[in-house]
């Protein structure tokens, strides 16, 4: 192992890298379990693509206390809907409900900082290597969480992965979210799929966007805020994106942002209740869906949704989606992913061994970047999934450091008593 002493910032039983809903999940479990947990984030703010990333709502469902724990706190804080459970998100009162558990949790935090490196004695992750307006530092842990959505923290430890789709590795396209004021509630139309058809005096809403709007955005996704008048869009649109190069991302938030405008001409020229909107602003974080798919102990499987199957070392269970896959080629769905189309009801589960890299010890996987397939990750890579995936992570983290043992020899059973 190389002799980071000279850089030495600090020594802790957990670090969990990224604090998008899976790593709030995993750093507040950590805490809550009595683990003295560091969160690390690049953004400026806790959240990722739920509130830096402006998304509308959380999708999908899992069977999830820490999940039904954040929104009834989110709830309390909805001046329009005192205690109201809603899945839109209020970006601002989502943030502060976050640093409200995480520092009730005892969890430090570190923000406006990038992880360049994991730290690494054999095939055993010991921490991982930062640069901030500090500099270069290093900070120890017993056990590390990827939570990055990337999994930058696995691919520098050198995890075994898949870079997108197997076939040809090419990934789901990346979108920056936005919102506009000034829209008539009780006459506007919200769209929430790529399925969804709405006729208008002008012409079918979707059809309307593939003709109008600029290649490769063509399809109307509008979601209602918790404020009124206040519309969040999931409409720009950027293909052929890799989100692990800075030169791709640069790239999507250029195009992105620059689509903007077309997009709210669109909604003022074509869609009932937006006459008058104006853009209120973008969001600070390129939406990317896909990247890399670590390879653990299991791999989850479409086959493994499609039957709803159920694993005795569960450690997210009542999970619930469809394939969402966005069209890697255009705008709208995929000839692959099923939205209405998906008929399977019932909840699965997602084992243990998907969040325990197969060669690496020292380091849980959490949120998109478990390992499973491609299609499987359309379904599995949504927020509720991803925090209740971190909520065990952060219990499994814990228990490793309290019993000293890597986390791939944790009892699951001991940790599904807690999750």
């Amino acid at each position: 192992m190389k002799d980071y002493q000279n850089i030495k910032k600090g020594d802790y039983d957990v670090i969990v890298v990224g604090s998008g809903p899976a790593g709030i999940a995993a750093a507040t479990m950590s805490g809550r379990m009595g683990a003295k947990t560091l969160i690390i984030d690049a953004c400026g703010s806790v959240g990722g693509i739920a509130t830096v990333g402006m998304m509308s709502h959380f999708t999908g469902t899992a069977d999830s206390k820490f999940l039904r724990e954040v929104y009834k706190r989110a709830a309390e804080k909805n001046v329009f809907a005192p205690n109201e459970i809603t899945v839109n998100i209020h970006h601002e009162m989502l943030k502060i409900t976050y640093y409200e558990m995480l520092e009730e949790a005892g969890v430090d935090i570190l923000l406006y900082t990038l992880v360049t490196d994991t730290i690494m004695n054999g095939n055993a992750v010991k921490g991982v290597v930062v640069q901030n307006k500090s500099g270069t530092g290093a900070y120890f842990a017993k056990v590390v969480i990827d939570a990055s959505g990337d999994g930058d923290v696995a691919y520098y430890a050198g995890a075994e992965f898949t870079l997108g789709r197997e076939s040809d590795h090419k990934m789901q396209p990346a979108t920056l979210m936005f919102q506009v004021g000034g829209v008539d509630m009780e006459r506007a139309v919200f769209p929430p799929s790529f399925e969804t058809t709405i006729e208008t005096e002008k012409g079918e809403l979707q059809s309307l966007a593939r003709e109008h709007l600029p290649h490769p955005c063509g399809h109307v996704l509008l979601y209602a805020s918790t404020i009124p008048g206040i519309v969040t869009c999931n409409m720009t649109n950027i293909i052929d994106v890799d989100g692990t190069k800075a030169e791709d991302l640069t790239k999507a938030e250029i195009v992105c942002r620059k689509q903007m405008l077309p997009i709210w001409r669109f909604l003022r020229e074509f869609v009932p209740g937006y006459e008058n909107c104006y853009i209120i602003s973008g969001a600070s974080l390129i939406g990317i869906r896909e990247t890399r798919h670590f390879k653990g102990l299991y791999t989850l499987t479409e086959d493994d949704i499609y039957k709803a199957r159920h694993f005795d070392d569960a450690i997210a269970k009542g999970c619930h989606f469809n394939f969402d896959v966005h069209n890697i080629s255009g705008s709208g769905l995929d000839k692959t992913g099923l939205q209405h189309e998906f008929k399977q009801q019932n909840g699965y589960d997602i084992p243990y061994g998907c969040i325990i890299p197969e060669k690496i010890d020292g380091l849980l996987l959490s949120g998109r970047n478990i390992s499973g397939t491609h299609m499987a990750h359309s379904n599995f890579r949504v927020m509720p999934i991803c925090m209740a995936v971190g909520e065990a992570c952060g219990v499994a983290a814990a228990l490793a450091c309290k019993k000293n043992i890597s986390p791939r020899n944790v009892d699951v059973q001991e940790i599904q008593q807690f999750i």
